[in-house]
């Protein structure tokens, strides 16, 4: 969930937890002021929580998804805990929303074999969001591409890039 305003997306967040059983993994202020509630649960717990969220709340959520079955890189990608050591190719989406950026590098991590290295939720970007992925660059390339033509259904793609050969001066400064 992306709210407009910060104490409507924690008290829409509180909301969520009372009336569903869920597990918060991420809520925090992000930048341009607004807030953001990452949560995970069954599905059946997820919907209703979301339905809450947005219930009573709808002139401040900005955007929100759900993820049926979420690939397990998600969650340490957006902590910023993954531990891969960087071969290959880099690729890089950044897109104008949180909700849309989580959902995009879902799709590019099911759609071929690659690595999310991170996650960037809006700190620091003006709202804009942005992820990482490593491997083979025939994997990146595929992996990209879906990301992209998800993002741009929206109307949420803001731009995309491929280093081929990343130098080790560059990967050594990439977090």
């Amino acid at each position: 969930m992306e709210y407009l305003k910060v104490p409507t997306g924690m008290v829409a967040a509180d909301c969520m937890t009372k009336t569903s059983d869920i597990k918060i993994i991420h809520a925090a202020t992000v930048c341009p002021g607004k807030y953001i509630v990452l949560f995970k649960g069954s599905i059946s717990a997820v919907k209703a929580a979301l339905e809450a969220g947005i219930k009573g709340f709808e002139h401040n959520v900005i955007d929100s998804f759900i993820l049926g079955n979420p690939i397990e890189q998600i969650y340490r990608a957006i902590s910023g805990s993954t531990s891969v050591e960087v071969k290959g190719a880099i690729g890089i989406v950044e897109s104008y929303s949180v909700a849309s950026i989580i959902e995009a590098a879902d799709i590019a991590a099911k759609t071929a074999l690659v690595q999310l290295l991170e996650i960037r939720l809006a700190r620091g970007m003006c709202g804009k969001s942005f992820f990482i992925i490593n491997g083979e660059l025939s994997a990146i390339e595929m992996a990209i591409e879906s990301s992209k033509k998800n993002l741009e259904e929206k109307g949420m793609l803001l731009d995309t890039g491929i280093i081929a050969n990343p130098s080790t001066d560059f990967i050594e400064n990439l977090y």
